[in-house]
């Protein structure tokens, strides 16, 4: 599936697969916030009303803070210039850290603002290695511009997890690559094959290294 060849069709059943996947994601702190509100309606104890109030605090600001993630992620990013400030994908890479103690993030950021393929290619590199360490481990997120031999900018992101026992399923690095024909991606591969067409729509590239112990995810994104 390349830029290309990503037809009307292609693109409806590609933006499908991505709202299957935030649908997906949002189902746990959503479903936790019914049941407690049908445990709040039940119980009458003040203190295990007060618990309930606790979850369901919790369970709201992680439903908003994923909604932000994912709006910046997959979708347009309205409300943002064509340049957006690292501050803001750093802050939901760290509201989606929240209760992931085993996995600390260290970050070099050289710039102060990138575009918004930039940001998207960040934020998706950023998910697929926290779900890839599902043991704990290193988060290191870098990213900066560079110039070219002529002058022209290209933005470069490294995203490298660093773990015991890495998790990560080959058939999403061939859905990075652009290797995945439409009738073979999912709503688990979606986000890397979209990844694939806005690099190769820029002339850029996407690249993979998985080890036992590391996987390393990088691009190198021309800007406009």
């Amino acid at each position: 599936m390349t830029a290309k060849t990503l037809d009307t069709s292609a693109a409806l059943d590609l933006a499908s697969l991505l709202a299957s996947r935030l649908c997906h994601d949002m189902l746990s702190p959503v479903g936790a916030m019914s049941n407690g509100l049908e445990l709040l309606a039940e119980e009458k104890d003040p203190e295990m009303r007060a618990r309930c109030f606790e979850l369901l605090e919790q369970s709201a600001r992680t439903s908003a803070d994923k909604l932000k993630f994912y709006r910046l992620a997959f979708g347009a990013a309205g409300g943002f210039g064509e340049r957006i400030p690292v501050a803001e994908p750093r802050a939901l890479i760290e509201a989606l850290l929240i209760g992931k103690d085993r996995i600390q993030p260290t970050w070099a950021l050289g710039v102060d603002a990138l575009p918004k393929p930039a940001v998207k290619t960040l934020l998706n590199f950023a998910l697929i290695a926290i779900e890839a360490l599902v043991r704990g481990g290193t988060l290191e997120i870098a990213a900066e511009s560079r110039p070219d031999h002529i002058g022209n900018l290209s933005s470069e992101i490294v995203v490298r997890a660093t773990g015991p026992r890495i998790a990560f399923d080959p058939i999403v690095g061939a859905a990075l690559e652009g290797r995945l024909a439409m009738s073979e991606i999912s709503s688990k591969t979606a986000p890397a094959t979209m990844l694939a067409i806005m690099a190769q729509g820029l002339g850029g590239q996407l690249q993979f290294m998985q080890s036992e112990g590391a996987l390393v995810l990088g691009a190198v994104l021309p800007e406009a």
